[in-house]
């Protein structure tokens, strides 16, 4: 019996911890609170920052991009901005020209065709403002003035010479005239053709020295790249401002010199009709 009590006793001693091992086990463990938005969006937030860090990204504007120019590229840069300011001054100085002169042509003409003579014309004429088409009739004038003056503005045998002549010293007046309209042309046409190739030459120089700065600080990092050959471009960019509006503006200028000068043409032809019918009424 002692040894019956003792066994049970020793059952009944293991068996109390492995009850308290079971209850420990199977203890529901606390609720977990879930986060509210405002801390998501905080938590997002400050991962989007870290790794905008890592990655090394930051914001660079244009003026960052022309504060970081070298020396060469800063001068491709006024040398474009100073043509492009030139180009866009010389299409409002050419609209003004172009509609002044084609106003005082078309005035010219409506009076000028009133005339039946010679001496009507240049009564006319005379009451008029100056302008390119007047000085080619004051030209032509003048010769007419010498003929008579020398008596052959009534023979028939000079009257070729007399209309040669004629011609010949309005198209000096009209050649004189379309060349003041075109001032500025030659300009014009050299930005458009030359500015691109100073933008790219600007570009090639800043992404040289964009590569040079690779290799002295031994990194091929997006970050420190990007801004040296974003700021090189700006010079093709710069290019292509200054040389757009001027090829336009040429294009424009030369439409309105050649509408000009075929305008020109026609009076210095309908002149020489005036001037020979006047020869054929006096030479009668």
């Amino acid at each position: 019996m002692t040894l019956m009590n003792s066994l049970l006793m020793f059952a009944q001693q293991g068996a109390a911890p492995a009850g308290q091992a079971a209850t420990t086990t199977t203890t529901t463990p606390p609720p977990t609170v879930a986060p509210s938005a405002d801390e998501l969006a905080a938590a997002k937030e400050r991962g989007a920052e870290a790794a905008a860090e890592a990655a090394g990204q930051q914001e660079v504007s244009l003026w960052d991009l022309v504060a970081k120019l070298n020396e060469v590229e800063l001068g491709v840069m006024i040398i474009l901005a100073i043509c492009a300011i030139y180009a866009v001054a010389l299409l409002f100085e050419k609209i003004y020209v172009m509609r002044k002169a084609a106003g005082q042509t078309k005035d010219f003409l409506a009076s000028f065709r009133k005339a039946n003579s010679v001496e009507e014309a240049e009564a006319i004429v005379r009451k008029l403002p100056a302008s390119g088409i007047k000085s080619m009739f004051d030209a032509g004038m003048a010769e007419v003035r010498r003929t008579q003056d020398l008596g052959l503005y009534t023979m028939r045998d000079a009257r070729d010479h007399t209309m040669q002549r004629v011609a010949s010293a309005m198209t000096t007046r009209q050649n004189e005239h379309l060349e003041d309209l075109g001032s500025s042309m030659t300009f014009l046409a050299s930005i458009g053709a030359n500015a691109p190739f100073i933008g790219l030459f600007g570009t090639v120089w800043g992404i040289m020295v964009a590569f040079v700065g690779i290799a002295e600080s031994q990194t091929t990092s997006l970050a420190v790249v990007a801004p040296g050959i974003a700021g090189a471009l700006l010079a093709t960019a710069a290019g292509l401002v200054a040389a757009i509006p001027a090829v336009l503006i040429y294009n424009f200028a030369a439409k309105q010199i050649s509408k000009q000068s075929n305008k020109l043409e026609d009076f210095a032809a309908e002149f020489i009709a005036l001037v020979s019918r006047d020869m054929d009424r006096r030479a009668g």
